[in-house]
């Protein structure tokens, strides 16, 4: 065998190696995305499922929020922080869907009109606090958030799991 013929061997296995890495990376890069999708698809189902999360859903169906600023400061501060804490909640949940850590499809799923009927009753307060605070990015990925599934469920609603599907587990 020439030197050549050795080189040449030696040189095709070394480009195989390396697209057999390539190949092994982005393998592992796919796996590692999917893993931490689902990771937080899980941990965003369980924030959902507190008592806390259905003691403020009770709440927020239960009570009218203020339309400005001095009238919500006039609250009691227990109420306040309430307002305040699933405006925070909603804010980064639509954030996570943004930046696409979550699917839509979960959101739709778990919340569905919750979301764009809670910003209905938000909208005159928050954006009475923008303007009052200079603040034009107050809860703004909420609104985005809500914007979308409203749009979603208005141009193509889903039918109820129960009734989309005819067999059994």
């Amino acid at each position: 065998m020439s030197n050549q013929f050795v080189a040449l061997i030696a040189n095709i296995a070394l480009t195989l190696s390396v697209i057999v890495a390539v190949i092994f990376g982005i393998a592992q890069v796919k796996t590692s995305n999917k893993d931490r999708r689902e990771r937080l698809t899980l941990d965003t189902l369980r924030s959902f499922q507190t008592r806390e999360f259905a003691e403020m859903l009770s709440y927020i169906n239960t009570i009218k929020i203020p339309y400005t600023v001095e009238e919500w400061l006039d609250w009691p501060k227990e109420d306040q922080i309430r307002i305040i804490h699933l405006s925070q909640q909603m804010e980064s949940l639509g954030l996570m869907l943004a930046e696409r850590l979550i699917n839509i499809d979960l959101v739709d799923k778990t919340l569905g009109s919750f979301v764009s009927t809670t910003w209905v009753l938000y909208k005159p307060l928050i954006l009475d606090m923008r303007e009052k605070n200079a603040d034009p990015y107050l809860s703004e990925y909420f609104q985005w958030m809500a914007e979308q599934l409203d749009r979603r469920m208005k141009e193509k609603p889903r039918k109820p799991f129960f009734l989309s599907t005819k067999t059994a587990v």
